[in-house]
This record gives structure tokens, C-alpha cells and sequence, in this order.
């Protein structure tokens, strides 16, 4: 089965979205979200969000796609159950340890491993499926032949990037961004640092 899933930033983008045919949407709240500088929804934005959504059949997944540090592990917890009380169909996780705890805590939810998670082959699918995740998201560079093999091998859920912020597919400039701009996409602040070459003659 093929899923359209659209990234939403707001309630406009979401209505687009969804009136245009997306089989689910993917938002941020206003806490751990990879894209924290776009609008994202409040809790009472979350709800709203939620219903309109599911109201014409559209799946809502919930970003909390940061790495998360200890004295934040409560509070991204908390985002979560607020999240699932209100009906969310899945959550994107980065930090492992904060997956761990929610596979736990909320086993009939999809909890789906982030791009920022960095797997890149069958085995850490594998090994992701296996923890309890439900869906993976594949690193941007996969190439078509590995995502192939990588769906024929396994029982999760499989996503790729197929259009949007590919990031010269290479997911390591959130690394590259942290040191030359001081901004860490694995903390939702990229700062779009392209990559560069030098010519020697």
C-alpha cells in the first residue's frame, strides 16, 4: 500500500492537504519538533488539528523528532500522552530512549523511527522493528535498489522522502549545520548549510 503523507505547518497547509488529497499529515507542536522554526500548533491548535483531520479520514502523525535531554524527557513525554489522548495515529521519534518509553506506554499508536535516526540498511530495520517500532523512515540517501531490498526483507512499514527538504541527500549536514552555524537540525534548528567543494588545479 502506498501512503501520500504532507508535512502541515499550520492550519492552512493542513486544510491544503488534506483537501488535496493526502492520506495523512505529519505536524510539529510547539515543543521537540524537527522544524522548529515552522508555525506548528499549540495544544489547542493539536486538537483541532487532530479532529479536522480525522473527521475526513486523514491520518495524523505528531513530530517529536529532537534529541531529547534528560531534564526535557519528562516534558516530551507529556507532549506525547496529550497527543495520543487527543487521537493521534502516530509519533515520530528521534531519541531512542524516549521511543522506547513510548512503545511501552502507548503499544496500540504507531511510533515511527525519524530520518534522523540515520538508518540507512536492512539491518538497523531490522533491528528498529524489532524494538517495537512500527514504521521506519528511511535515511535520505538510500538509493532506489536499497530501499527495494529493504522492503522486500522486512515487516515494517517503510517511508522515504520523495519530495521537499532532502538535504543534498545526505542526512549528515544536521551535523554540518551544528558546527558552521552554530544550529542543529537535531535539535529542529538547521540552518540549510549546502555542502561545498574546492577545485584543485
Amino acid at each position: 500500500m502506498v501512503e501520500l503523507l504532507a508535512p502541515v505547518g499550520d492550519f492552512d497547509c493542513l486544510k491544503a492537504a488534506v483537501q488535496n488529497g493526502a492520506d495523512a499529515v505529519y505536524f510539529g507542536s510547539n515543543l521537540f519538533s524537527a522544524r522548529a522554526f515552522a508555525k506548528n500548533f499549540g495544544k489547542d491548535e493539536l486538537e483541532q488539528a487532530i479532529n479536522y483531520a480525522k473527521l475526513r479520514g486523514v491520518k495524523t502523525h505528531l513530530t517529536l523528532n529532537t534529541l531529547i535531554k534528560d531534564e526535557e524527557f519528562c516534558e516530551a513525554f507529556e507532549v506525547a500522552k496529550t497527543a495520543y489522548e487527543f487521537g493521534i495515529d502516530a509519533i515520530i521519534v528521534q531519541d531512542l530512549g524516549l521511543a522506547s518509553n513510548l512503545i511501552k506506554a502507548f503499544p496500540d499508536i504507531g511510533i515511527h523511527a525519524s530520518t534522523q535516526m540515520t538508518t540507512t540498511n536492512l539491518e538497523g530495520v531490522k533491528k528498529l522493528e524489532k524494538l517495537g517500532f512500527k514504521r521506519v523512515v528511511l535515511s535520505r540517501e538510500c538509493s532506489i535498489s536499497e530501499i527495494e531490498n529493504i522492503c522486500k526483507n522486512t515487516q515494517v512499514e517503510i517511508e522515504v522522502f520523495a519530495h521537499g527538504a532532502l538535504c543534498i541527500s545526505y542526512s549528515g549536514q544536521c551535523l554540518f549545520s551544528s558546527m558552521v552555524g552554530g544550529r542543529s537540525g537535531n535539535r529542529g534548528m538547521c540552518a540549510r548549510t549546502l555542502p561545498f567543494a574546492i577545485y584543485l588545479t
